[in-house]
């Protein structure tokens, strides 16, 4: 079910909003060589208790988790890229690191990621972590008033290519509000024109991930993180964004 936003509503998912992004913002400064995953889970989870939050992802179990998740941060390290369960693990020089972060607020949920390299970086990780940023801005852009999902697929499926990567189409962006996790899906990839039309209110989280040299992924033993087939790195950024008649309004938007 695809429940639309009214003006008020989506002024009411503002502060969520702003909360995950300065929560985002805080582990991208604390990311740093010799930091543990643990630590950053422990910051999250601070910044949780003291802002009256709540966490979206620890008692988080879909069907494709092995287990409730139990940790309030997705931390996906090299040739991990989503689902990052944290575990004692300290950074090392040129680790590539994406932390995803959703937490609810006043009843309401805002959803977003950003990707990292911590030391010294590789050139192709900065252009697979540049091109999940530009992606990001496309499908953004295209999520305007009378656009399709398509149109929004469609974009940010045109900046991997031009890249030159492939997409997985199997995790993409999803709606959001009361819950983490709604319809619609939002494919990275896709045809423009085509899907639901897009209509003020319309909640929804756009989140292009790309690995290096591949679009295949399995499943870590964890249960839950996802690697790449081939080891090669990945990269994620994501936003929680409302269609607005003023054009797309970007909830998660960090200074």
């Amino acid at each position: 079910v695809i429940e639309l936003k009214s003006p008020t509503e989506v002024q009411e998912m503002r502060p969520v909003g702003a909360f995950v992004a300065s929560v985002l913002t805080a582990l991208k400064e604390k990311a740093a060589v010799g930091v543990n995953l643990l630590e950053l889970d422990a910051l999250a989870h601070k910044m949780i208790r003291d802002a009256g939050a709540t966490s979206c992802y620890i008692d988080y179990h879909p069907s494709f988790g092995a287990s409730p998740f139990g940790k309030v941060l997705c931390t996906s390290v090299n040739d991990a890229v989503l689902h990052g369960l944290p575990f004692d693990y300290v950074l090392q020089d040129g680790d590539l690191i994406s932390v995803d972060f959703a937490a609810e607020l006043n009843g309401w949920v805002a959803d977003s990621a950003l990707s990292v390299v911590v030391g010294t970086p590789r050139p192709e990780d900065l252009r697979v972590i540049e091109a999940t940023e530009v992606a990001l801005k496309a499908g953004i852009e295209a999520a305007v008033v009378g656009n399709k999902i398509g149109d929004i697929s469609w974009a940010i499926g045109e900046v991997a290519h031009q890249y030159g990567y492939l997409v997985n189409t199997d995790f993409g962006g999803h709606g959001v509000g009361r819950t983490m996790h709604g319809d619609p899906h939002i494919a990275n990839d896709g045809r423009a024109g085509r899907g639901l039309k897009l209509k003020p209110g319309l909640v929804i989280a756009i989140e292009p991930w790309f690995l290096i040299s591949t679009d295949e992924i399995y499943t870590d033993p964890d249960g839950w993180t996802l690697r790449s087939a081939d080891k090669s790195r990945g990269a994620h950024s994501e936003h929680t964004i409302a269609v607005t008649p003023k054009g797309p309004l970007i909830l998660t938007a960090r200074d």
